[in-house]
């Protein structure tokens, strides 16, 4: 099948610079010791919050528009992108997941896990992304890898394997951590290979999900996504923040039988949610006419 090219929208983001001083400025920005660029710089009609953002094509992978995309910043909770993945792909979703003492010392989102409490790796996947529990994202990554450890060695390897190569993982719920950090285009292709997941598509497009805990009582799960209460066509995917990441998103939005991947980084509100607007609704215009493949 013949790929289809796209025109980019391309902001300046020091391409120009050589290889080490680009590796230089990365751990730099990981480390929240760069100048970053200026805010709201505007290029084709868009003016964005975010200091780093992407725009890709989701069947082809093309980028249609980028801005200090392969700059290095913290992920918060859009992490879980990854860490639902790799549960996905594991598989036998319906094997309980016995709560350790650990798992639930984590804060601060969580749905009050508790020792020897179980539940379905499904189950525990909706409260992981519509919650954005982070108690669940330990409690999967210790049941699938055995320990914290040694399931971001998975990441890292699950990464690098996609293309993901200027990011480092080093925890399930992306809580603040020097050594782990991601680009918006590498977590563009992130979110990609997971929406080609039909559960973790399910999962993510959902808007409200009943939790029943083990102790018999209920929480009505809604979506941290505003996008999909009110941007039409909207796919799903995470919303991210600490005080270091600042506001994330990652979005995406199918009409007329093509879909788009925005991501978003170090944005604020109502940031994120304009910003991934703009992305969203500019891809969505800016596909090539005719058929993706020949």
């Amino acid at each position: 099948m013949a790929r289809r090219a796209h025109k980019h929208a391309q902001q300046d983001s020091g391409d120009a610079a050589d290889s080490s001083a680009n590796a230089s400025a990365k751990k730099r920005e990981a480390h929240g010791d760069s100048t970053p660029e200026p805010l709201g710089q505007n290029v084709n009609g868009l003016s964005l919050a975010a200091r780093g953002a992407t725009l890709i094509d989701a069947f082809t992978g093309e980028t249609i528009y980028s801005k200090n995309a392969d700059q290095v910043f913290y992920p918060a909770s859009t992490t879980k992108i990854l860490t639902a993945l790799l549960v996905i792909e594991e598989g036998n979703l319906e094997q309980e997941v016995i709560v350790q003492p650990d798992d639930t010392k984590v804060e601060p989102s969580a749905v009050g896990l508790k020792p020897g409490d179980h539940y379905t790796r499904r189950q525990m996947l909706y409260a992981l992304m519509l919650k954005s529990a982070n108690d669940v994202a330990q409690a999967l990554a210790r049941d699938n890898a055995g320990s914290i450890a040694a399931f971001a060695e998975k990441m890292n390897k699950r990464a690098k394997e996609l293309g993901a190569t200027s990011s480092h993982f080093n925890n399930p719920h992306g809580l603040p951590d020097a050594n782990h950090y991601t680009t918006p285009h590498d977590l563009a292709i992130i979110a990609r290979e997971a929406m080609d997941q039909p559960l973790f598509r399910q999962i993510v497009s959902t808007q409200f999900h009943q939790w029943i805990a083990c102790d018999g009582s209920t929480e009505q799960l809604r979506n941290h996504n505003h996008l999909l209460f009110d941007f039409p066509g909207c796919t799903g995917l995470k919303t991210g923040y600490t005080v270091k990441a600042q506001q994330v998103l990652v979005s995406s939005a199918l009409r007329n039988n093509r879909e788009v991947i925005s991501v978003v980084m170090h944005s604020d509100k109502p940031g994120i949610w304009e910003d991934s607007k703009q992305l969203l609704s500019f891809g969505l215009l800016h596909l090539p006419d005719g058929p993706l493949f020949d």
